[in-house]
């Protein structure tokens, strides 16, 4: 069998007064982005080059099936795969997954408190079989405060694009139309009649949070947050005490935070700290207090603490190690 010869199509590029043949730039596709929405956009001869090399390693290490089971059932058969999580206990219900020698995909349990009766509120494996599939990726599993919806994000093309859907528990149906292009993770407001989200841009990056009504048009969907710089990316969770949403926006060394009530009706979010290059900080909140883990004068990080993010007075809670 012969080795996959790739088309040649000369090109001079230059770059800092220096010029060169490369003869494979035309691999390039400028709309890469949407051959991992859409594989069928990707270009026919590219695609035919890697089907061939597919084929050509198949061919010559095809005398290596039985050793490559051997070694897949060797590392296979050091995971646990009949497993279950510790419960994490809410409100009203008891919540933890499991994972079977069956499946290849987790299952999510819950039952009420004082109950034995363990519901089934997720399947991977089912929920992969209904849409017929032969990429499953789950991005985010979350469930309502008030115990009846369950939100949960795919990706089902490998694109990571995720597709937000969230349905009534009891009913299995759902209650909202589908949010498309996100970056998967879910948030539920406290009073469950909202979700907000990130919405990936054309780079794939998320650098706007949305906040979507349940059972209405995800076009309507209000924007409360936009990061202007392309360098960084946005994500919304809610702190450890459950009073306010903290929007985090960073890029690989430099952070910056806004917040808002989480009782909020008409979320206007407020500046922290202003971003510095290099800085790292983290706030969140528990028992009427602020907590900010950071670099800031600490190369290996410290925790501050202050009453009143308004007044920024803060406090050593944790100093930062002395070397």
């Amino acid at each position: 069998m012969k080795i996959p010869q790739l088309k040649k199509k000369s090109e001079i590029k230059n770059c800092h007064n220096y010029s060169w043949e490369d003869n494979y730039s035309w691999i390039h596709q400028n709309d890469i982005l949407e051959v991992l929405k859409d594989s069928k956009k990707l270009n026919p001869d590219v695609r035919k080059y890697l089907e061939d090399e597919n084929s050509y390693t198949d061919f010559h290490l095809s005398n290596t099936k039985n050793i490559q089971k051997k070694l897949f059932d060797e590392i296979k058969g050091r995971i646990k795969l009949d497993d279950e999580s510790l419960p994490f206990k809410d409100v009203n219900y008891e919540y933890w997954t499991k994972t079977t020698t069956k499946g290849n995909y987790s299952i999510k349990l819950r039952k009420k408190i004082g109950t034995n009766n363990i519901e089934e509120i997720w399947n991977g494996d089912e929920e992969k079989e209904k849409l017929n599939v032969e990429y499953f990726g789950v991005g985010d599993l979350e469930v309502s405060f008030n115990d009846n919806y369950l939100g949960y994000s795919l990706d089902t093309k490998g694109s990571e694009y995720y597709t937000i859907y969230i349905r009534d528990i009891n009913t299995k149906k759902l209650i909202t139309e589908k949010i498309e292009e996100t970056s998967g993770g879910i948030t539920f407001s406290l009073d469950d009649k909202y979700i907000f989200y990130s919405k990936l841009d054309n780079n794939h990056r998320p650098r706007k949070i949305f906040r979507h009504k349940l059972g209405t048009n995800p076009k309507n969907d209000e924007l409360i947050f936009e990061e202007k710089s392309e360098a960084f990316t946005v994500s919304i969770g809610l702190s450890s005490d459950e009073k306010y949403f903290f929007i985090t926006s960073s890029d690989h060394n430099t952070s910056e935070q806004y917040y808002f009530d989480a009782k909020e009706n008409n979320p206007k979010p407020q500046l922290i700290k202003k971003r510095k290059r290099g800085i790292l900080y983290s706030v969140n909140s528990w028992d009427g207090k602020f907590y900010n883990h950071t670099n800031e004068d600490a190369e290996d990080f410290k925790i501050d603490i202050t009453d009143d993010l308004n007044e920024q007075k803060w406090k050593s809670f944790i100093a930062a190690k002395e070397e």
